[in-house]
């Protein structure tokens, strides 16, 4: 068993060799959205590590290429679903609040008052402050960063025009 701490509850947490930090958070029984279900591909588990970063599996293929699309992405961010406890002395930074997977889930919530802060999962916004009713305005605050996200995302992957062109 590995002891490790979560932050900012300032709770010792003891677990398996070879867990995920997900199946921690889970245990603990934190709002964790793990929209992908566990694949590494959606942000709704990112995480901080304040301590102990070598003590966790090494970051896979698929955790560097999701972490690099999240604006709020550190050095020390880690996907809770692809982190593995390997030592003692991990400390973790969970966000205050809750992210939020899609527009459609967000619907979902309207009329109702927001039990912890609302997150969008590439950003780090927050989308709706806890004891807040939610609004529209958070549906239109989301698409619009979803939005700015997509065309940004577009112009990183696909070549500029001049480029397209210069075949002529």
């Amino acid at each position: 068993m590995k002891q490790i701490k979560l932050q900012p509850l300032n709770q010792d947490v003891e677990v398996s060799t070879d867990s995920t930090l997900l199946s921690v958070l889970i245990k603990q029984e934190m709002n964790v959205l793990q929209a992908c279900g566990g694949q590494g591909r959606c942000a709704t588990c990112h995480v901080y590590i304040q301590a102990g970063e070598k003590s966790l599996s090494p970051k896979s293929e698929q955790e560097i290429l999701t972490l690099s699309f999240i604006t709020s992405s550190k050095a020390n961010s880690r996907l809770a679903c692809q982190a593995k406890v390997w030592q003692d002395g991990i400390v973790i930074e969970v966000p205050q609040g809750m992210y939020i997977g899609s527009i459609g889930e967000l619907k979902n919530l309207i009329g109702k008052r927001a039990q912890q802060n609302l997150i969008h999962p590439l950003t780090g916004d927050v989308l709706v402050e806890e004891g807040k009713l939610i609004l529209r305005s958070a549906l239109e605050k989301m698409t619009e960063i979803d939005s700015s996200f997509s065309t940004d995302l577009r112009q990183i992957l696909l070549p500029p025009e001049k480029s397209m062109s210069s075949g002529k």
